[in-house]
């Protein structure tokens, strides 16, 4: 018993060390000799003119997000689809059901416009 929280506990500071470790050298190894060409906002190479400060609309972000859902929604047919042959009745009802909910969700988005591109 005492070998499972030994190895929980090592995979804890594992865990913690891991994402500490470069914070920490740089940190305390690099140096630090600030200047105005370091602290420029950098564009792809093109020197910024005027102001740098450039607000997107909310809709491009809303886009990207429901194309995001329904992408990842889509991977987890993936496993439903190349078992469908061996699955039981309850399993390939419960697929429709998702399928029904993301068709539902398209159509709710559909909608109120977040699909529309302008």
């Amino acid at each position: 018993m005492l070998d499972n929280w030994l190895f929980i506990g090592l995979f804890v500071l594992i865990a913690a060390v891991f994402p500490a470790t470069p914070i920490l050298i740089n940190y305390f190894i690099i140096p630090r000799k600030p200047n105005s060409i370091k602290q420029d906002t950098y564009e792809c190479g093109v020197e910024t003119v005027g102001e740098t400060w450039v607000q997107f609309k909310v809709q491009y972000y809303i886009y990207a997000l429901v194309f995001l859902i329904f992408d990842v929604e889509t991977i987890f047919l993936y496993p439903w689809a190349v078992a469908f042959d061996q699955l039981a009745f309850f399993a390939v009802v419960e697929g429709v059901i998702f399928i029904l909910i993301l068709g539902a969700g398209l159509v709710y988005a559909w909608r109120k416009g977040a699909l529309e591109w302008s």
